[in-house]
């Protein structure tokens, strides 16, 4: 692995790896029911040099003879992210050892590392799984109507890879979408906005895909949504609910913008929730 460790937790038969593909930088200005100033405050405040940095991960996840990846970064969309092929190489696997890969929504920084820079499959072995309120939504030509520009990018994008992968394709509407990890839904940032949970023996992990961008912010303002939620007011629900949930639970957490190390517990004081990172 050539020295480089990267954030790893073990679950069960279950290694689970945080790999970075990167960032993207988002303005603070997209973020509602906050002001930009004191959403600025709160993230320096945190000790994050770059307030308007979003950092992507993905998590592989080893065990029981199956290679998995959660979701592909941006691979280099809109010179966004583009380091998942590396890092999973440093991390030991090459992107045909990758068996199934399950998405938690469609937008371009959880799919763009899908193709290559050719425009082919980057997992030419894997299995997509995707839940199919998000395919239905993102295939709907009323919806891509009545989108704006920026976001008609983004349909035409996910229709693109969709029919790359067409044949290797599958859409879930139950939980289970593999043996040890069902699917949960997180209403409000897409159609088909999905979790992932994980159980094996007595552990479980839950990777919440895009419950937070900032989680420094959102985590302690779980009203603060930001303009890519679909519908910010649900988002902002489905991100209290399931804070006091995790928290309440102990539960180990993940996130695909929830930093560089990758996992966390959240805790609350009072009404507060904050973050606390696994070392």
């Amino acid at each position: 692995m050539n020295g480089v460790k990267f954030p790893s937790q073990q679950v069960g038969d279950f290694s689970i790896t945080a790999i970075s593909d990167g960032y993207l930088s988002a303005s603070l200005d997209l973020l509602s029911n906050i002001n930009p100033m004191d959403a600025s405050r709160l993230q320096q405040d945190a000790g994050v040099k770059d307030p308007s940095s979003v950092h992507i991960n993905c998590y592989l996840l080893r065990g029981c003879g199956r290679t998995i990846l959660i979701d592909a970064g941006a691979g280099g969309v809109k010179q966004w992210g583009g380091k998942l092929k590396s890092n999973l190489a440093l991390a030991g696997v090459q992107a045909s050892d990758v068996d199934t890969i399950l998405l938690t929504h469609a937008h371009p920084d959880h799919i763009g590392g899908l193709l290559d820079s050719s425009g082919k499959l980057a997992f030419p072995c894997a299995e997509l799984v995707i839940h199919q309120r998000e395919v239905s939504f993102w295939e709907d030509d009323g919806n891509l109507s009545r989108a704006s520009e920026r976001a008609r990018g983004n349909f035409l994008f996910a229709r693109k890879v969709f029919d790359k992968y067409r044949e290797r394709m599958r859409t879930f509407t139950a939980d289970e979408v593999l043996p040890g990890l069902s699917a949960i839904p997180l209403l409000g940032h897409t159609a088909g906005h999905s979790g992932y949970r994980l159980e094996s023996g007595e552990d479980s992990l839950l990777i919440w895909g895009d419950v937070v961008h900032f989680p420094q912010i959102q985590i302690a303002r779980p009203d603060v949504s930001i303009a890519f939620d679909q519908d910010p007011q649900l988002s902002a629900d489905t991100r209290s609910k399931l804070l006091d949930i995790v928290c309440s639970d102990k539960s180990l957490v993940a996130g695909m913008h929830l930093g560089e190390l990758g996992f966390a517990h959240i805790e609350r004081t009072g009404k507060a929730y904050r973050i606390c990172y696994e070392a």
